[in-house]
């Protein structure tokens, strides 16, 4: 062999060892580049995630409130009609205390007859009658005071001396509250 031959073998050679370094980087760059495509993937992935739970939890609220809007409408459509009927319960509660007055025990059998199947069926419905005594204390949070009078004895004073009407709650919302007499 030549010098010639043997410069051009070792340039070849120098020129096959670049390539092969060439290569070897370029499959480095592409492993990076994956790992880099890998990762944005991974990302995208976790981000939609959060997306899909947000999204989630958001229309779980939204079923929910809507569910508890229902039943309070359910309940505020129940309370007017109850409010409506508070007079007719008074008036037969005036009635009542008249009839006992009379000795026709038809008539008297015939009212209290009635009289138990409105308020059994307006308690199924949910109303009570808010147990309010002569001698309790008054709470301006659940008694409206219409008059106060000069206590009969010291023990009466800021005390409810009368009861004018009943008050009624409808589950846990009082929707009439009672009209009281109290002492000073």
């Amino acid at each position: 062999m030549s010098t010639e031959d043997i410069q051009k073998e070792e340039i070849k050679d120098q020129v096959e060892d670049q390539n092969t370094e060439t290569t070897e980087v370029d499959e480095q760059k592409e492993d990076v580049v994956e790992l880099s495509v890998e990762e944005q993937l991974t990302a995208d992935l976790a981000s939609e995630k959060d997306k899909f739970l947000r999204l989630f939890a958001e229309f779980e609220n939204y079923k929910k409130r809507t569910s508890k809007e229902r039943i309070e409408l359910f309940k505020t459509a129940n309370a007017n009609v109850m409010q409506a009927m508070l007079p007719v319960l008074d008036d037969l509660d005036r009635a009542w205390i008249e009839i006992e007055k009379s000795k026709d025990d038809n008539l008297i059998k015939g009212i209290e007859l009635i009289s138990t199947k409105l308020r059994a069926t307006l308690k199924e419905k949910g109303l009570e009658v808010l147990d309010v005594r002569k001698g309790d204390v008054f709470n301006a949070d659940f008694h409206e005071a219409i008059t106060q009078i000069p206590a009969p004895s010291d023990d009466l004073k800021g005390k409810i001396i009368d009861v004018i009407e009943n008050g009624y709650k409808l589950g846990e919302k009082i929707i009439r509250f009672p009209k009281v007499v109290i002492g000073q």
